[in-house]
């Protein structure tokens, strides 16, 4: 065989290579929620984002980017789906999939967990979830590239979807895609993410409305982040100390590691006082603090975490997160966890600074996982035979490379989307054992947006006594469903 005969068979080669298409599956369910029976349907699959491409500014067509999977959730009988609110929800990471807003929070399953959220007994089980918001808006839960079934196309790289710019806009043009694709241009918009999933929103305010001029009615933040400064610890940067010490007390008050015993919203009105009133201005004279105030300092510290007065001289007044996980409770021989404070885990032995795994993360990934491949297969109908990615390594090295040399920051972005659509509004839940994402830290970010006085009535905060993922705890998504029922409506 020839060399020319062997370049034209790898040419054919590639022209049969078969065009991605899309992929969806559309299933019929009911359910009954607030005793209303409600028939919707479900779009499950992939559908397929694709670039336009010139060559020499002469059109040639459409480039598959990648295969982007979704669940979408419409009621049916709607006679002008203009009138129905549409919202796109995602989780964060980055990294994660949207299963755990699909399956906690807002769709009409949920994964049973204990009543306070802990570990059920294998095998796990999914239920009607009462506590929906299908009988509020339609739902549409996201996958971004990396994660759950989403992937590249062929010969594209998948690093470049996995980067804080290049995520924005993969999510936000499927968003335009979706809502063209559905004639849902006319619909109130609305998004929900959490955790990483917060950043990502408050960047797609602003790409969603300078790229494809789409203006959201609200957005729904869940364990927010907007700012990295407030949650890194790194040697220089004093914020975490202060902003994380009122969840800090909150987990020892839980666990009753105080020597004091009142209410918990009391102890946390104290506490905050004593973080910004004394606490800060402590950390920041650093050196120059006087051996009577670093003791008087020390002994509040002790008095609202729990930890050694001796441990927290030692420490230099600074308790990075990782050291408290282990160090509150070490004499009993467990470990706090990092998503919700209220789980406990067990290490190999008491030593060491830092623990071995996240218990509170431990706790949820099992359910879930099997929850939610069970339901694609069973419920939706959707198959394929790659592995749904739950929670995905193989996006990181994550990308930053636009906040080198600074902190990741979304709130200006916010603020700016907020200024140019004044009738934007943004609800943010917040849970008092949230270690990944303390309130105290929201509080401190939207209190320094800088936001005109006329807008600051469209922020409206919610806490709840759980963790970052709050709605595995049935009284907090009890609670939640009521919280964001009423803020569509009044945002609609």
């Amino acid at each position: 065989m020839t060399e020319e005969t062997k370049t034209d068979e790898t040419k054919d080669e590639k022209k049969e290579k078969p065009e991605l298409k899309d992929h969806l599956v559309v299933t019929q369910h009911s359910i009954t929620i607030g005793g209303r029976e409600l028939h919707y349907t479900v779009t499950a699959g992939t559908i397929v984002l694709k670039d336009e491409t010139d060559r020499e500014k002469d059109y040639e067509g459409e480039k598959p980017r990648a295969q982007f999977f979704f669940v979408a959730y419409t009621l049916d009988g709607v006679e002008d789906p203009a009138s129905r609110p549409l919202t796109f929800s995602f989780n964060g990471g980055p990294g994660s999939s949207s299963v755990w807003l699909h399956l906690g929070l807002l769709g009409p399953r949920r994964v049973v967990m204990t009543e306070e959220g802990g570990l059920p007994k294998p095998p796990f089980r999914l239920t009607n979830n009462e506590f929906s918001l299908l009988d509020q808006t339609d739902l549409v839960f996201i996958d971004p590239v990396g994660t759950g079934y989403s992937r590249p196309a062929d010969g594209e790289k998948a690093k470049q979807f996995h980067g804080f710019t290049k995520d924005i806009q993969s999510v936000g043009d499927f968003i335009r895609l979706y809502t063209t694709r559905y004639n849902r241009w006319l619909s109130p918009k609305f998004l929900i993410g959490e955790s990483y999933g917060t950043t990502r929103a408050s960047g797609l305010s602003g790409y969603l409305q300078e790229r494809h001029g789409m203006y959201l009615n609200g957005i729904m933040l869940v364990s927010t982040v907007l700012d990295f400064g407030t949650i890194e610890f790194t040697p220089g940067n004093e914020l975490p100390y202060v902003l994380f010490l009122p969840t800090y007390a909150a987990t020892a008050w839980y666990h009753d590691a105080l020597s004091i015993h009142m209410p918990m919203q009391t102890l946390l009105v104290e506490v905050e006082q004593f973080a910004v009133n004394q606490y800060a201005p402590a950390l920041l004279k650093g050196d120059g603090l006087t051996a009577s105030e670093r003791s008087a300092v020390i002994r509040k510290l002790s008095r609202y975490t729990g930890l050694s007065a001796d441990y927290l001289d030692r420490s230099n007044l600074r308790v990075p997160d990782f050291r408290f996980f282990k160090e509150l409770l070490r004499r009993r021989g467990r470990t706090v966890g990092r998503l919700d404070s209220r789980f406990l885990g067990i290490d190999r032995d008491t030593l060491g600074e830092g623990t071995y795994n996240d218990p509170s993360y431990t706790n949820i990934i099992g359910p879930y996982t099997a929850g939610f491949n069970d339901y694609i297969r069973r419920e939706l109908k959707f198959e394929k035979d790659i592995p749904y990615e739950i929670i995905s390594s193989n996006v990181h090295p994550w990308s930053y490379a636009e906040h080198e040399n600074r902190f990741v920051y979304t709130g200006e972005t916010l603020r700016q989307a907020m200024t140019s659509n004044p009738h934007l509004k943004v609800f943010i839940a917040n849970g008092y054992y949230d270690l990944a994402t303390p309130y105290f830290a929201t509080e401190y970010v939207f209190n320094h947006l800088n936001l005109d006085e006329s807008l600051r009535g469209n922020l409206s905060m919610a806490y709840y006594e759980a963790g970052h993922m709050m709605y595995i705890h049935l009284p907090a998504l009890a609670q939640m469903k009521q919280d964001l029922a009423e803020f569509i409506q009044m945002a609609k």
